[in-house]
């Protein structure tokens, strides 16, 4: 019992490979909305549903009245059969012509010394010329031939007697249900209008889930949600919208909170440091104060980057960031430090980020490729709603294991590519932040120019 237990658990866990690749293979090719989904719910059991019905039911009554039909018009040909070798007639059978065309709606023509022809090829599928060939073989008993092929409203029936032949020509729609394509044809109006029904109902109710999303990534990327979000839909969407908004809620009086906190300590350790260097000032000794001048004015950097990183750039707004403008002040800063600056602009200049914020990203991992390179090249392409900004230089790099602790707060590398003594091991930390609260990210690779490769890529 227990390899049984074990065998079946190994096939439940790992199933057989042509599962895996039928349900890969049809997972590619189903919709991957929820609008498409939730159409081909709808749609998937409607058509089988058709289907079944128009094959077990349709197909079922469409035989048995066509096959009540043929058998009547075979009854009513037998009896003309009868009435020729029973009554002779005059040559021309012309009473029995009248009969026929009165009181049976048969068209009939005696032929005599008449030969039938060849046989025509079955059709592959017509349930006419099987059960009328079949009553005929049954009823009458006799060789014949018959013509149910094409598009004509007569079937024609020609039967060898003893020395003629009797040629009937019938309605198809007296020996052949051929009213059926108006029950299918109210079969598949009434789903199309089924169908259209429900597509709008879907509409309605996938657009607040859409809304949803569109509020959600709105506030991942620190923009305003949209004026006119409120929790709409079927009550499931609903409590998903009041549970974001309560989240969002939440987390606006948390940012509010560490907001005033940071102001607080912020001032509070402001006015620390500048009684210090008052208190300073009055020893007057400008030999033993010089160093504790250093350390306050180290003190005060570390302070403005650890506030900086804490405070963040949430509560900017979005505006447009002119990427001329801020290509210029990467020049002026290479041009003070003595580095060789190169920028590059594919596509409009206007983006639509938190300017501020976003120029500190950018002016972070340049300063921080200046601070370790020779050469320096800055690459923006703005294509498709997305912006993309390379920076390579030609420095010392970073080595692959150690790309993903480099974000992370108060990380510092060796004194190869940490050769800023006061720096405060944040730079990188803020602007990895700072992109992805536009949704965005950095990534760090090899550099063509033999250094390191930052780049940047955020909505836009």
């Amino acid at each position: 019992m227990t390899t049984i237990d074990s065998i079946r658990r190994d096939h439940e866990r790992y199933p057989p490979k042509g599962y895996r690749r039928f349900t890969r293979w049809f997972t590619r090719r189903i919709p991957t909305g929820l609008y498409g989904r939730t159409l081909l719910i709808i749609i998937l059991p409607m058509v089988i549903l058709q289907s079944v019905i128009a094959f077990v039911f349709m197909e079922r009554h469409w035989q048995t009245v066509t096959q009540r039909l043929s058998t009547a018009v075979t009854r009513d040909i037998a009896a003309i059969i009868d009435v020729i070798e029973t009554y002779p007639q005059d040559a021309n059978y012309d009473e029995i012509t009248r009969m026929a065309r009165d009181r049976l709606e048969l068209n009939i023509a005696i032929e005599p010394d008449g030969t039938l022809p060849p046989p025509r090829s079955k059709p592959f599928f017509s349930i006419l010329d099987s059960i009328l060939s079949e009553e005929i073989t049954r009823q009458v008993k006799r060789p014949f031939w018959i013509d149910t092929v094409g598009d004509s409203n007569l079937v024609e029936i020609r039967i060898l007697l003893d020395d003629k032949v009797l040629r009937i020509f019938a309605r198809r729609s007296q020996a052949y249900a051929s009213n059926t394509h108006i029950f299918l044809l109210w079969m598949v109006g009434t789903s199309l209008v089924l169908l259209i029904i429900a597509i709008l109902f879907l509409r309605g109710q996938i657009r607040p889930i859409l809304s949803l999303a569109d509020a959600a990534e709105s506030f991942g990327k620190g923009q305003k949600m949209p004026e006119d979000f409120r929790p709409r839909g079927a009550d499931e969407i609903r409590r998903a919208g009041l549970a974001f908004i309560r989240m969002r809620e939440r987390i606006e009086r948390q940012i509010e909170q560490r907001t005033a906190m940071l102001t607080g300590v912020s001032h509070d350790l402001r006015t620390i440091l500048t009684r210090f260097r008052l208190q300073l000032a009055l020893v007057g000794d400008e030999a033993e104060t010089t160093r504790l001048n250093d350390d306050i004015d180290d003190m005060q950097s570390m302070l403005e980057g650890y506030l900086s990183f804490a405070r963040g750039e949430a509560q900017e707004d979005v505006g447009e960031l002119d990427l001329n403008r801020l290509f210029d002040k990467l020049n002026e800063h290479a041009h003070v430090h003595g580095r060789n600056l190169a920028c590059t602009l594919n596509g409009q200049p206007l983006i639509k980020v938190r300017p501020n914020a976003f120029s500190r990203l950018v002016i972070n991992l340049v300063s921080n490729a200046c601070r370790h390179a020779q050469n320096v090249t800055v690459e923006a392409n703005v294509r498709t709603g997305w912006l993309t900004v390379t920076i390579d230089d030609d420095g010392p790099g970073i080595p692959p294991e150690l790309r993903e602790d480099v974000f992370k707060p108060f990380f510092r590398l060796d004194e190869s590519r940490n050769q800023d003594k006061g720096g405060t091991g944040l730079g990188l930390a803020i602007a990895l932040d700072i992109a992805r609260s536009h949704g965005g990210d950095i990534s760090l690779a090899d550099s063509p120019m033999g250094g390191l490769r930052a780049v940047v890529r955020v909505p836009a």
